[in-house]
């Protein structure tokens, strides 16, 4: 597989709404595996395809639990709420407090084209809102209550 370039905030890719995967074939599967390799060479927990300048709905993550790749995902039920901080690969050296979700469902395409639901709390619920979002042209830092800076920062 291939690392593929992460595109960063300031690329106008980021902005746009993506496309819907009208076929799952094998460059679409080759995509997915390689959006898996660039994540962990990048060590991020998610990755949508407008991050690697593709404009298609695909998104893979990993919180830890194994890899989930997803094709035209779409919430399709949410529920609660949660303020934690988050950063992006697009996005670097940036981190904040984003309102996200507690618990979200989501309905998507799995890479052999079956449809799937995943039901996700926590961090995978944050990690879906998050690379969905992305599918849309939306960045975290769109949505970002409070700036986080490190003690490094302050150096």
């Amino acid at each position: 597989m291939a690392i593929r370039q992460i595109r960063y905030s300031d690329d106008p890719i980021l902005r746009k709404i993506s496309r819907e995967v009208t076929k799952i074939d094998e460059r679409t599967k080759i995509l997915l595996d390689d959006m898996v390799d660039t994540m962990y060479e990048y060590d991020g927990v998610g990755l949508a395809g407008p991050q690697v300048g593709v404009l298609r709905r695909i998104v893979v993550i990993d919180i830890g639990e194994g890899v989930i790749k997803l094709v035209n995902p779409e919430i399709i039920e949410s529920e609660g709420e949660k303020i934690d901080i988050e950063g992006c690969l697009s996005v670097p050296n940036r981190i904040g407090k984003v309102k996200r979700p507690e618990r979200v469902k989501v309905k998507y395409l799995d890479e052999n084209g079956e449809e799937k639901v995943i039901e996700g709390t926590g961090l995978l619920a944050k990690a879906l809102c998050h690379e969905i979002d992305h599918l849309h042209g939306i960045l975290f830092i769109d949505n970002m209550i409070e700036e986080v800076f490190t003690e490094e920062d302050e150096e």
